[in-house]
């Protein structure tokens, strides 16, 4: 069995009993780190990456499932992370992002909705001479290279 499927049963097995979590990404790196990616729809606690941190280690020590040094690293996606997962869009609905497309070009607007085949933005179009507009985008996931949320200090 991989390292990865483990991780993801075991993390599976201690976040069963909340609904509001889940995995974005399991990965081991070249550096010998472990790392777990957990994100929640309310946000998620340090104290909840604590306690994953906690069982996951203790079964991979118990079973000898790595046979080399490693680091465990469990965290939250940061703040500047592009989404990756369906449902950390509709998380992330009514905040502004910035998208780029796989054909280079970038849009920016407020996340309004996401399925599993696109998302609906509203974004500000300017046409020479006239007021911008706000105008609804729908852009299919096929055609997103990534998506950030954009941080406002205001």
């Amino acid at each position: 069995m991989q390292v990865e499927q483990r991780v993801e049963e075991l993390v599976q097995e201690k976040i069963a009993d909340r609904s509001d979590l889940f995995i974005v990404s399991i990965k081991m790196l070249q550096n010998g780190v472990l790392s777990i990616l957990l994100d929640g729809d309310n946000g998620i606690a340090i104290e909840d990456c604590a306690a994953v941190s906690r069982h996951v280690g203790f079964h991979l020590e118990e079973e000898n499932t790595i046979e080399t040094a490693y680091r465990l690293e469990v965290s939250s996606p940061g703040i500047d992370a592009p989404l990756v997962l369906l449902r950390q869009y509709v998380k992330n609905i009514n905040r502004d992002v910035r998208v780029k497309l796989s054909d280079g070009t970038k849009r920016e607007g407020k996340l309004l909705a996401a399925t599993a085949e696109n998302i609906t933005i509203q974004e500000k179009v300017k046409e020479k001479g006239k007021k911008a507009a706000l105008v609804e985008s729908i852009i299919p996931i096929a055609q997103i290279k990534e998506t950030k949320v954009l941080i406002s200090f205001k």
